[in-house]
This record gives C-alpha cells, sequence and structure tokens, in this order.
C-alpha cells in the first residue's frame, strides 16, 4: 500500500505540568470539519473553568484551522498544528487545556507547553497509514473479462465483484494514481468499446 497521508489511530490524551501550569491534551480522528468542531464545543463545556482551551484540526482535502483562545498569539494553535504538519497527519481534532498555575511562562514556554502536549497525545494515540482507493466500475464481453481481469489486477486493483449476465459487470478498487492510466488502457485494448467508470473514491 502506498502511503498517501497519516491520521490518529484512536483517541489520545496526555498531562503535563509547566510551572504549576497543568496542560491537558485531547486528541481524535475525526472525518469532517463538523465533527472537529462539534469534538472542540464538547471539550470546552466539560473544561469550562480552565483558563483556556486552545484547539486546531486538519482535514485531508478540507480545512485546516488553529485557535490561541486567549493565549498570546502564535503561543500555543500554530505550535500544535506544526507537531501534526511535521508528521503530515489528517483528520484529526486536537484540544489543549491549561489550568493557569500562577507564574508566566512567556511565549517561548507557551509554546513548548502546548506542543508538548499534543505531541504526547499523539503518541499515545497512535497513527494508521491511509491510502485513496478509486471504485471502479466496467461492463465488458465474456471474450474481454479475462483481459481486464489481468490489467485491473496489473495495476493493483482488487476485484470487489463480478456478475454475469447478458454482459459482465466488473467492480473494482484500485490506487487512485492508477485511475487513469487503467481506464486509456482497457478502452485501448477494447477499441473504445468498453468505458470504465468511477463510481467513487475510499479512503483506507
Amino acid at each position: 500500500m502506498m502511503i498517501r497521508f497519516t491520521m490518529p489511530a484512536g483517541p489520545g490524551e496526555s498531562e503535563l505540568s509547566e510551572k504549576r501550569s497543568r496542560f491537558l491534551g485531547h486528541l481524535i480522528p475525526v472525518g469532517t470539519e463538523e465533527e472537529a468542531k462539534q469534538f472542540i464545543s464538547e471539550m470546552k463545556r466539560k473544561y469550562h473553568d480552565a483558563r483556556h482551551n486552545c484547539w486546531c484540526y486538519r482535514i485531508r482535502d478540507g480545512a485546516e484551522r488553529f485557535a490561541d483562545d486567549g493565549e498570546p498569539q502564535g503561543s500555543a494553535g500554530m505550535p500544535m498544528l506544526e507537531v501534526f504538519r511535521r508528521e503530515n497527519v489528517y483528520n484529526f481534532a486536537c484540544v489543549v487545556t491549561r489550568y493557569f498555575g500562577g507564574v508566566l511562562l512567556g511565549t517561548g514556554g507557551l509554546s513548548r507547553a502546548y506542543s508538548g502536549a499534543a505531541k504526547e497525545a499523539l503518541q499515545a494515540a497512535g497513527t494508521v497509514g491511509c491510502e485513496e482507493l478509486a471504485e471502479l466500475e466496467l461492463v465488458c464481453g465474456y471474450g474481454m473479462l479475462e483481459r481486464c481481469q489481468g490489467e485491473l489486477e496489473a495495476a493493483g486493483a482488487t476485484i470487489t465483484e463480478i456478475q454475469y449476465h447478458a454482459e459482465v459487470t466488473v467492480a473494482a478498487k484500485l490506487p487512485e494514481e492508477c485511475f487513469d492510466a487503467v481506464c486509456d488502457r482497457i478502452r485501448e485494448l477494447s477499441s473504445g468499446r468498453i468505458v470504465p467508470r468511477k463510481r467513487g473514491e475510499q479512503t483506507v
């Protein structure tokens, strides 16, 4: 499998202390920006008595956001987000809650604490590699079935279904980057009689 990006394997939590301030990190995998926003709202409600609930999220082919929630600009949300950028992690939401301990940390200290809590939460969650697959469907005559199957398998496709009627309908999943080349090859082999189509996409 060709890894395109990584995402958290599950939820992760962390806790660290810095000059009597407590930093609680919470991380979950999400699929949409709406899920990320919902998680952030839940954490803010749960830790409503904390001084700050700083957050970030990053959605594959979607939004990337962060917030310092009252901390000095650039001292919390962005350092947290950079942790995930460095690891090429997407589809997550992370909230780091700070209970103020009475000692000012300065921008550098805050940045280290927030990024450290985010990093430890990611380590606790673990990561999983993801690949983007295209779902392909084609209709061919019985005489072309074996050749079509051969082209699909040569491209690393997994044939998921074959339906035998007057003609044969073949469904398969294959790496997104191979889709166009496979379609072109099958059209060429059949002199344009077989036109594969994309039924959808899937991240695995």
